[in-house]
């Protein structure tokens, strides 16, 4: 089994609904993401997933939530931006993108601080 991570990052506020405490209160981040992909086996020439794919791909995610308010884009307005609701969304959204049988999404971690972080995985 082959394991590939990448990280990458995106600034956005949000607070947190019914919370009770400072983090009721809007307030930003900047949001450290990594993504782990898995993979049985290798294609032709030695790769499980061209790491500029998935790095695009985890971009593409995160420029969806680059410098917004969190609490305006779907699924937060139904949901909290918590850490862990915002791994589970990376998480789902990616996977439909890259999961095919043989490489798999298998975590994403989102870091709000340097010493905080919730992962999500299946």
């Amino acid at each position: 089994m082959y394991e590939l991570v990448v990280e990458s990052k995106f600034a956005a506020a949000h607070q947190l609904r019914n919370y009770n405490g400072r983090c009721e209160n809007l307030h930003g981040h900047n949001w450290r993401v990594t993504v782990h992909v898995t993979a049985e086996k290798l294609n032709e020439i030695g790769l499980a997933i061209d790491f500029t794919d998935l790095k695009r791909l985890t971009r593409e995610q995160l420029d969806q939530v680059e410098h917004v308010f969190l609490n305006e884009v779907f699924p937060f307005t139904e949901i909290n931006p918590s850490s862990e609701n915002i791994a589970r969304w990376i998480y789902n959204n990616l996977s439909k993108k890259i999961n095919d049988g043989n490489v798999m999404v298998s975590m994403v971690t989102v870091w709000e601080s340097d010493t905080a972080s919730a992962s999500y995985y299946e």
